[in-house]
């Protein structure tokens, strides 16, 4: 076996040589119309396609020239234009749209490392169940993106492909582990991205690079085929979702891939089609008089300014739209977190250290930049036993009741007859950090363990004039405390300030169609 470094210069030379040299490091290397191409939303992208306005191969190598990747792919467009030509009909919903893949999703012919030198060389035999989907419903796939080392951190940095920064502030993390879909579609260079989500994985970054995203609830979107890490791990499943430039380009995904019957294909997708009553809200009241809760802070961390800010604006757009908005009172969110933690690192380090092993790659033990004295968090223990396991996983079971029994009592403060309709709160305690310095996860992933649907939704940018550092508050704790330290508005300038839509499970239509109400809101008052 070669030595680690060796297999990762070898992919890197592949990786190099895939890509049209007169692609690389040129000025001025898209035209106007490709500009305009890489500029247009999923949903009017689609509907120019339909037409024949633009081609597939138009679009696809538009995308391709801005991520600057090879273009063995555009085959699969050509095929899609011309069965357009022939037949006047798209070959589906998503016809002609090129969408990249976080690298787990199996393509076959191809490596997925995952983050992993001992994945180099492995190649696929069959393609990932949504990468099948995706193509029934005419996708052009057409990259992979980068993912942290393991996948369980919420930035991205691996011994393979290295780090991925930020667009918008390259001192700043994307986020992760779906960091390379982040900056990607931020960057324009895809229109629409999948991302995976345990614990916040699709949401940080697209909060982190102000994008919109989804977060669906288990076996609503197929995982079978998929690389992971921790596979057998079934009591907080991963699940895959869209990272977009728009609200409709969620839509656009989740309708597809949901009326295509993935049930047919992957035996853990629950048999639900698209059900547009859900989406036009027959549940709250047919959108109107909607009332959203706000959680300023989930008990544990107070978020930074530009977080409160968005907060606040957010809450004004709602109440001038004609929405009631109340608090939300959070309830065993430390707690929630504990057993999260508990579960995911059960077996954790054993499974990161076999996989390491084989060609005896490090583990990645921080992701700071050059700080030889930043504290290790990996491998961790040694785990617990099946018993200590089953525990916590009857703590989350009973936790989830109570907070179900939470959310149905508000129906006292709303004022609708209903319980609130949904959560509107941070995605994270603060902006972009520095790389490495995300620390604090459980905006995300609370809902994970609670298995509720999320969407990001941009709503501002880090301004210093607005958003100075408070005095100190009565902080919960020493970490609490920390973050706040951690806060400087020159260090944090212009990075996109995003919040989350949080529903109830498996209402992925109705907190899309809310998240579409919040986003006409904050647009009527800019």
């Amino acid at each position: 076996m070669p030595h680690w470094t060796a297999l990762v210069a070898e992919k890197k030379q592949r990786q190099l040589k895939s890509i049209p040299q007169e692609w690389l490091r040129r000025v001025g290397l898209l035209n106007a119309i490709e500009i305009e191409i890489t500029d247009t939303s999923v949903d009017v992208l689609l509907k120019k396609l339909a037409c024949a306005e633009w081609t597939a191969v138009d679009v696809t190598t538009a995308f391709y020239k801005r991520a600057i990747v090879a273009h063995q792919l555009v085959t699969r467009a050509a095929e899609l234009d011309d069965y357009l030509k022939k037949t006047g009909k798209v070959v589906g919903p998503l016809h002609g749209l090129p969408i990249s893949l976080k690298d787990q999703l199996c393509i076959k012919g191809l490596e997925t490392t995952m983050g992993y030198v001992s994945w180099i060389g492995q190649y696929a035999d069959k393609n990932a169940v949504l990468v099948d989907v995706l193509i029934e419903c005419g996708a052009v796939p057409f990259v992979r993106t980068n993912v942290p080392q393991t996948l369980m951190w919420p930035d991205t940095f691996n011994n393979v492909f290295g780090r991925t920064t930020n667009p918008h502030n390259r001192s700043l993390t994307p986020g992760g582990s779906s960091g390379g879909e982040g900056a990607l579609v931020a960057l324009k260079g895809s229109p629409l991205g999948v991302g995976s989500d345990t614990a916040g994985s699709i949401r940080i970054p697209s909060a982190f690079c102000g994008l919109y995203s989804l977060r669906p609830s288990y076996g609503r979107v197929p995982y079978c085929g998929a690389l992971n890490s921790l596979e057998g791990q079934d009591s907080i499943l991963g699940v895959f979702g869209p990272m977009t430039n728009s609200v409709g380009g969620v839509k656009v995904f989740m309708k597809a891939v949901v009326n295509a019957k993935p049930w047919l294909k992957d035996p853990l997708v629950i048999r639900k089609k698209w059900n547009e009553d859900e989406y036009n809200l027959v549940d709250h009241g047919s959108g109107k008089d909607l009332c959203f809760a706000i959680m300023w802070d989930d008990g544990v961390v107070v978020p930074h300014p530009p977080i409160r800010r968005s907060l606040e604006i957010t809450k004004a757009a709602l109440q001038k739209a004609g929405h009631k908005v109340v608090d939300w009172k959070p309830i065993k969110h430390r707690l929630l977190l504990d057993v999260m933690v508990d579960i995911l690192n059960a077996a954790s380090a054993e499974d990161i250290m076999m996989t390491t092993s084989v060609t005896g790659e490090p583990i990645i033990a921080t992701m700071e930049l050059d700080n030889a004295d930043a504290a290790a968090s990996r491998p961790r223990n040694s785990g617990i036993t099946a018993y200590q396991l089953w525990q916590a996983q009857k703590l989350r079971q009973n936790t989830r009741k109570e907070y179900l029994d939470h959310w149905e009592a508000t129906t006292s403060e709303t004022g609708t007859g209903r319980p609130v309709d949904a959560i509107i709160c941070p995605a994270a305690p603060y902006a972009a950090p520095p790389h490495g310095k995300d620390s604090y996860i459980n905006y995300t992933s609370v809902w994970n363990t609670l298995d509720y649907p999320a969407v990001t939704f941009p709503v501002t940018t880090v301004d210093s004039a607005f958003d100075g550092k408070d005095p100190p508050h009565g902080f919960y704790d020493e970490f609490d405390k920390d973050i706040y330290e951690m806060y400087d508005p020159e260090k944090f300038r212009n990075a996109p300030v995003c919040l989350q839509l949080v529903g109830r499970t498996l209402e992925e239509e109705a907190v899309i169609k809310m998240t579409e109400i919040v986003d006409a809101a904050l647009s009527a008052t800019k």
